[in-house]
């Protein structure tokens, strides 16, 4: 029988903390969420592997490493919503969910977002909610949201993005150029988001955050 609680050690001993990841929540909630019971049953046994995990589709989980590296630059405090896009089956959303106040994952594939609604509620994260819609689109009705984190690679933001986001909120994305990537955070300070680099990583560009979408009708 694998012993998953000893790979979620493993995965921060070895993915996390060398990543100069420290703080108690976070560590706290890696060490403490299921990452196996968030990804198809054939996927379990390579649930905390350092890498992306495809989940098909063009959608994946980002590495640990990288949505740990996300968390810690936008420093989620306890009084605080988040909105998780690209919440595929739920697992950033219940990490998100042990730091913050309410968590909103938006997912736009139905059979995905319906897996995440069940195994958040069976893995007690009470304070997080599944919305079904276009990744895209957010999730307006329950905003604004302090923080944005979205859950692959982008090419643009699109404005129904950041207009749900408070201000002084922040947001990471992973900006895709070709196949090189790096996660920036914005800060929204009057109404104007104001980008900054935060470290490298790269992620499949998700559907409705290409840049063509910009020029379409």
């Amino acid at each position: 029988m694998t012993d998953f609680a000893a790979r979620r050690l493993t995965m921060v001993d070895t993915q996390i903390r060398p990543s100069d990841v420290t703080k108690f929540p976070i560590i706290d909630a890696m060490l403490s969420v299921e990452r196996e019971k968030f990804v198809p049953d054939a996927l379990r046994e390579a649930a905390y592997v350092g890498d992306l995990t495809d989940l098909g589709q063009g959608r994946c989980l980002l590495e640990p490493r990288t949505l740990a590296k996300m968390l810690d630059a936008l420093n989620i405090s306890n009084d605080e919503a988040v909105l998780d896009v690209g919440s595929c089956y739920g697992y950033s959303t219940a990490v998100a969910a042990r730091m913050a106040q309410l968590v909103v994952g938006v997912e736009a594939d139905e059979a995905m977002a319906s897996e995440a609604q069940t195994v958040l509620m069976e893995t007690g994260e009470d304070n997080a909610i599944v919305h079904i819609g276009p990744l895209e689109q957010g999730a307006a009705e329950h905003g604004p949201y302090d923080v944005i984190l979205v859950q692959g690679g982008v090419e643009r933001v699109p404005e129904a993005l950041l207009d749900q986001l408070k201000d002084q909120g922040r947001i990471a994305c992973v900006f895709m150029e070709g196949d090189l990537g790096t996660v920036r955070v914005g800060h929204k300070i009057d109404g104007e988001v104001n980008w900054r680099f935060a470290f490298n990583a790269s992620a499949p560009v998700l559907p409705g955050f290409t840049q063509e979408c910009a020029f379409s009708l």
